[in-house]
């Protein structure tokens, strides 16, 4: 293997394409939780129901989510890379920017308006992430790839941070949307300094099929791959879109005054920073993704029952305790990576893009059980009834996978 001095490393490490792809990922993650921060004050300055209309728009951007993660997944493998981190950026930002002048729009029907947007935005924001780890992945040497990812994870999902205080500090939910679109239209003019991979261009003209999707469900070893590199991600999303997202659901059991799910999903993403850092260098040093992967749901796994089974009844306690799921479930980078790493160039793309999008996407489903399950039990059973589906999955799929620390990803499918 190729031995590289340490300036070398952090040359690699800190190259154009990490760089603009951690940006990239930081102006996602901020558009993406933004109506999470702020679906309640949005919500009912519209006059609308942040329970229900909430959940009906949240859905309708998780869907977006699906549908766009197969859209930029197809487009990136057929036309490379840098088409999806343009074109991705451009839809989210400009759905972003018109979700500021909500309060503009006619009243009849604000629900259907606001979630079309919430469901365009969903699209866009679907190519960011996987193309953004592809291009990163293909471009860094084997030993460095799994670095070279969580700093883009790692600094991209402070976002989420960011996205909380610019709520609280810019006086109004609707100019949280604006500057979020804002950034989006900003970073689309430093992505023109940005090369397309290597490894793709060299793919590019050979007569081999790309991007297609339908290749997941028409082999049956390539079908357990893409069902298990999902799987592997489904706790992130239970954290966030059950425990920090509906946390104002869980206080009145907890016997906590308020919770504040802007404030649970920010605590959640400083851990989960932390975490993405932390994970690629715990990759590296175990020489293995799955078992790094498998470590940190355990340590997830311990969090969330003693947050919902634990002695959790302050606001504090609540968004302590999201930090350690944060800190957890920051595996995410890791997590796109192996999907990276499992599959060939000429759907590799559509692979990375697809997975978490199909993790977000999935995310109605896990509230639509955790909402089934409170007809018969309490709020804090119901989620650890769904906790417990989505873990085991998590858990048999890591280990069971197949390892990819320093694959070669010059092949095809």
């Amino acid at each position: 293997m190729q031995e590289f001095s340490l300036s070398s490393k952090l040359k690699y490490i800190f190259s154009i394409p990490v760089i603009i792809s951690a940006l990239g990922y930081f102006v996602d993650i901020y558009d993406l939780l933004l109506f999470g921060i702020v679906r309640i004050p949005s919500l009912k300055a519209l006059g609308l129901n942040p329970d229900t209309d909430g959940t009906f728009i949240l859905n309708a951007q998780m869907i977006g989510l699906l549908i766009g993660g197969i859209f930029w997944g197809i487009f990136g493998d057929k036309k490379g890379r840098l088409s999806v981190l343009f074109g991705s950026i451009l839809v989210y930002s400009l759905a972003n920017i018109a979700c500021g002048f909500l309060p503009h729009f006619p009243q009849t029907h604000l629900v259907y308006q606001y979630a079309a947007l919430r469901f365009i935005a969903g699209i866009g924001l679907a190519g960011e992430l996987g193309a953004g780890i592809t291009l990163v992945s293909e471009s860094l040497p084997k030993n460095l790839r799994a670095i070279g990812t969580s700093v883009v994870a790692g600094f991209g999902l402070m976002g989420a941070v960011v996205a909380q205080l610019t709520v609280e500090l810019s006086g109004g939910w609707n100019i949280s949307y604006i500057i979020g679109g804002v950034l989006g239209i900003l970073l689309l003019f430093l992505r023109i300094s940005v090369s397309e991979s290597g490894i793709y261009k060299n793919m590019e003209h050979k007569s081999v099929a790309k991007g297609n999707f339908l290749s997941f469900f028409t082999n049956k070893n390539r079908l357990v791959r893409y069902l298990k590199c999902i799987a592997v991600g489904l706790p992130t999303w239970y954290c966030i879109g059950i425990l920090a997202v509906l946390a104002n659901q869980f206080a009145p059991e907890l016997g906590i005054k308020e919770l504040n799910p802007g404030k649970a999903i920010m605590w959640a993403y400083i851990g989960i920073s932390i975490g993405d850092l932390a994970s690629g260098f715990i990759s590296h040093l175990l020489k293995s993704r799955k078992m790094a992967i498998f470590y940190m749901l355990v340590f997830t796994i311990i969090g969330v029952a003693i947050m919902l089974f634990g002695n959790t009844d302050t606001e504090k306690k609540y968004y302590i305790f999201c930090v350690w799921l944060g800190l957890g479930t920051g595996y995410w980078a890791m997590f796109v990576t192996l999907a990276a790493e499992q599959f060939g160039t000429n759907i590799r793309n559509t692979a990375t893009t697809t997975v978490p999008n199909m993790v977000r996407g999935l995310v109605p489903v896990m509230i639509l059980a955790f909402d089934f399950f409170k007809n018969d039990f309490s709020v804090i059973m119901s989620a650890a009834l769904v906790g417990i589906i989505v873990f085991g999955l998590a858990f048999y799929s890591s280990y069971t996978i197949s390892e990819t620390h320093n694959k070669d990803l010059e092949f095809t499918e």
